[in-house]
């Protein structure tokens, strides 16, 4: 069996990933996909977890906890959502991104060690992701979420490399959130591992929820009519109508840091897109480009 982790991150897929795959349960089935629901696996799954404590399961506790989630039901493949897998948002940022990663996905990773894992995750630019992760903190000030932290100095790159130094026998599958709206059926094919993703019912949700729905609807017509021979082909029809139906309201994140001038801004972007590349030479790792 196959056991697929998607870690989200925070402020990337806000579950909707995990929709669409239940929105098609039943052609998954068919396949050999389980999709549980999450009230099946993400308590048990953290409590076995602490439980364990750097050991690894038992084939019988891991037959037990394989019978739970699936709840009696054959799968060859399994996928488990959660954002918090890794850190819940008040401990994601201590001096660097997600510092218990590579802990956490190890502890994941043995729970059942007798089974293939594989995990999967969006990144994105600290520019808008410090923002957008300080909103989901609960009554905290910005200083306090910082905590001292230099943005500047914030690499996606260590976080991936401790989860591969933790976990090697896991392999990772990274994009760039910034990218998600072009490579969708890419993301959700890698996760689910079904080759007909890009039929997905709701598959087109993410970009109804930034294009206007005269724009969604005449690019459906337009694929429809006109079917993409491949994902590069397909990315060039989207960019086309995005960059003419797309909500600019949808598609800019506003946000203000104090202390953040214009140059930090633009300092940290460049890091960024640095770091990018460095995790798309990873060994171990697949990068989804756009």
């Amino acid at each position: 069996m196959r056991i697929v982790y998607h870690l989200g991150l925070h402020c990337t897929d806000e579950e909707r990933l995990l929709r669409c795959l239940q929105q098609n349960v039943d052609m998954l089935a068919d396949a050999g996909i389980a999709v549980p629901a999450p009230a099946l696996y993400r308590t048990l799954l953290r409590d076995t977890a602490v439980t364990l404590k750097g050991a690894k399961t038992s084939p019988e506790a891991q037959s037990m906890v394989i019978a739970q989630i699936l709840e009696g039901e054959p799968a060859e493949r399994v996928i488990l959502s959660w954002d918090n897998f890794l850190a819940y948002p008040q401990w994601v940022l201590r001096g660097a991104l997600y510092p218990a990663a590579g802990e956490r996905l190890r502890a994941l990773a043995d729970i059942f060690p007798d089974h293939t894992a594989e995990a999967h995750l969006a990144i994105r630019n600290p520019v808008t992701y410090l923002p957008a992760l300080l909103q989901k903190q609960r009554g905290r000030s910005s200083a306090e979420f910082m905590e001292g932290s230099d943005p500047a100095a914030l690499r996606w790159s260590d976080t991936i490399r401790a989860m591969r130094e933790a976990a090697p026998d896991v392999a990772l599958t990274v994009w760039c959130d910034e990218d998600t709206p072009l490579i969708w059926p890419e993301v959700l094919a890698a996760v689910s591992g079904h080759p007909q993703a890009d039929e997905f019912e709701g598959a087109d949700e993410l970009l109804a929820q930034i294009m206007s729905p005269t724009g969604t609807k005449r690019m459906q017509a337009f694929l429809a009519e006109h079917p993409a021979d491949g994902p590069a082909r397909r990315r060039r029809v989207v960019s086309a109508f995005l960059e003419k139906f797309g909500l600019p309201e949808r598609l800019e994140f506003e946000f203000e840091m104090p202390g953040w001038t214009p140059d930090l801004i633009d300092a940290m972007t460049r890091a960024y897109d640095e770091d990018v590349a460095r995790i798309r030479a990873m060994p171990g790792v697949t990068f989804l480009a756009s």
